[in-house]
């Protein structure tokens, strides 16, 4: 019996493609396992298990698709729980910042009511009890700021100003604080308007943040403001000749409720700086500093002129 040579080759064919599909079946059946087995243990909670594959592999898209998924979630995952410890770093500092100088507060008061302590002595309770509530206020105002901004429930009112005739109403408020505090000061501000859009509000409180990080941490014996301006931006450098920070500290300064040493920040609340640089960030500007020990403490706002 003859055999077709043409049904022979044929046959031969089909029965290659045959192996060959069937040794990608298997190929397949053994990396959906695989993946099965992965996804299985990223669902036990095991973000750091990946799905290997080569590049002839058919499910290699399939493989690095999870990977991203896994590594996307684990990062989130690392938020969540820096977002935690900030929180409760949070929690701790509000025990110290509010309880204890509260107390303080309370006694004084009580002290004076009591009778404990008349004339002058009396007097002198009444500054310090006035002192300790201004204080609190300034933290608790600071704290509501933050909270405000953080949940995204802070309210701008963006409106097209003079920056400089502006800058120079809030310097104007400031000028007296630094002559009691016994800081020199030096004010370049230009005569010509500069317009651009930004909240009046939140750009006082980026100032006021500045400034009073001077006053109360620097142990300066001079303070600056100076603004430069061309065609595109704004900037607005606000320096001093203080302690300065230490390098190792100043990329935290930013970060919420970061505290420099006891010497620099013990009277701080590690929420000024956080607050001024997401203001800025909300005016599409830019808040950096520069500093060494020593050689005192530089910090430049950067606002984009209105178009």
């Amino acid at each position: 019996m003859d055999i077709n040579p043409y049904l022979l080759m044929a046959l031969l064919a089909a029965l290659l493609a045959i192996g060959y599909l069937g040794a990608r079946l298997r190929r397949v059946h053994g990396q959906l396992s695989r993946i099965r087995e992965a996804l299985t243990d990223m669902k036990a909670g095991n973000l750091n298990r990946r799905v290997l594959a080569g590049e002839s592999d058919p499910a290699r898209q399939i493989c690095y698709d999870i990977n991203q998924i896994a590594m996307s979630s684990q990062a989130q995952l690392i938020r969540q729980k820096q977002s935690q410890q900030a929180y409760k770093r949070l929690m701790t500092s509000l025990s110290h910042d509010v309880k204890t100088p509260l107390a303080s507060l309370v006694g004084y008061l009580e002290a004076v009511e009591s009778g404990m302590v008349t004339g002058e002595e009396r007097e002198a309770y009444i500054r310090v009890a006035v002192d300790k509530a201004h204080r609190l206020r300034t933290f608790v105002n600071a704290l509501f700021e933050w909270v405000k901004l953080d949940a995204g429930e802070r309210i701008f009112h963006f409106q097209l100003c003079d920056l400089n005739e502006l800058s120079r109403h809030i310097m104007a408020d400031w000028v007296p604080l630094l002559e009691e505090n016994h800081i020199a000061y030096e004010i370049e501000i230009p005569e010509a308007e500069y317009m651009t859009r930004l909240d009046p509000t939140a750009y006082t409180r980026i100032l006021n943040n500045l400034l009073q990080n001077i006053l109360v941490h620097s142990g300066a014996a001079q303070a600056s403001l100076t603004i430069t301006e061309t065609e595109e931006a704004a900037r607005i450098m606000v320096a001093d000749n203080g302690k300065g920070i230490a390098p190792g500290d100043l990329p935290h300064i930013f970060e919420r409720m970061y505290r420099c040493d006891q010497a620099r920040g013990a009277r701080g609340n590690g929420l000024g700086l956080s607050i001024a640089r997401e203001l800025a960030s909300a005016h599409q500007g830019t808040l950096t500093a520069s500093s060494a020990p020593g050689a005192g403490t530089a910090f430049t706002l950067v606002l984009p002129k209105a178009p």
